[in-house]
């Protein structure tokens, strides 16, 4: 079988004030944060750069929809435009259409409980 999730890329999740929840985790937990949180860099098995980000969003979001929770993960895969039609073949609902940028191709699902799920081919190195 193809690898499908190949790590985590994303924690997102709302808060009432996204800049004082960057603020504390910049203060306590030393959270190198920007604009759009904090981007935690590491190195796979191979010695590629690789990310992992994590962002506070305001509660009034509707990136997260149609999910009503207050979070959504981001997974990194591999090949994100075939993952997309054997998960939509395995009858998974995919919210949206897939976008693409210089950091990486997105794709949203809903898993079994109603979560939105960001699946993340990034580009590292656009970040460098």
């Amino acid at each position: 079988m193809k690898k499908r999730v190949t790590g985590i890329g994303g924690l997102f999740f709302k808060t009432n004030d996204p800049e004082a929840t960057k603020e504390w985790y910049k203060k306590h937990l030393g959270f190198n944060t920007d604009a759009y949180g904090c981007t935690f860099w590491w190195k796979d098995k191979d010695g590629n750069d690789c990310s992992t980000q994590w962002s506070p969003f305001p509660e009034d979001t509707e990136y997260y929809n149609p999910s009503k929770k207050g979070f959504m993960f981001n997974y990194r895969v591999e090949n994100l435009e075939t993952l997309l039609k054997t998960l939509k073949d395995e009858g998974v609902t995919i919210v949206g259409e897939m976008e693409e940028y210089d950091y990486g191709k997105f794709g949203w699902i809903m898993d079994n409980d109603g979560n939105k799920i960001e699946l993340w081919e990034p580009k590292d190195n656009a970040f460098l």
